[in-house]
Formats: structure tokens, sequence, C-alpha cells
């Protein structure tokens, strides 16, 4: 029988907390636009873009970066983010991996 250390691969745990960072709306539509961009954007657009105060957007921004998922550049009295473009990668081949339908 197989140990939950062998069954709960690093994989399957970095899968499951990108998941939980990509499971609120609000996150899940930053990492599209930023995706879809293939470029940087600044939190003050993003606020503006969401209708929502730039203190809940400061918190989501704050978890993914956190989570490794985006970084964020001061530019000014700016700050402007993007994906972070090598765990963006690995991200996308731990979902390609789970979605494979056999």
């Amino acid at each position: 029988m197989d140990t939950k250390e062998e069954i709960l691969t690093d994989d399957i745990i970095k899968l499951a907390q990108v998941s939980k960072l990509l499971s609120h709306p609000i996150r899940l539509f930053i990492v599209l636009k930023l995706s879809k961009m293939n470029a940087c954007c600044y939190s003050g657009d993003l606020s503006e873009e969401l209708n929502i105060a730039r203190s809940t957007l400061s918190q989501h921004l704050k978890e993914l970066k956190y989570g490794g998922i985006i970084q964020g550049e001061i530019e000014g009295p700016f700050i402007k983010y993007c994906l972070n473009k090598q765990n963006w990668e690995t991200i996308k081949e731990l979902f390609k991996e789970l979605l494979i339908i056999k």
C-alpha cells in the first residue's frame, strides 16, 4: 500500500496550492488578464477595470505574489504587476498533466 508521502507528491501539493489561489474570481481574472496581455499592468488600472477598492485589489495581488504566480515592480509611485514567467510555465505544466484525458 502506498504511503501518504508517495501519494501526495510535490507536484500534487503545488497544484492544490495554485488551485486554491486561483479559486477566487478576482484573482483568476487578474491572472487571465496578465496571461493574455503577455505584459505588465498597473494596479490602479486593474482597480478601475474591476471596479473594486484598491485595498481589496491589493490583498488579492498580495496573495498572488506570495504564491509566486505574479511579481510586482515599483515604478515611481506606482506598482506594476506581471506574471512570474518561470513559475507560470511550471503551473501550466502541472495543469496540463492534470487535464490529460486517457
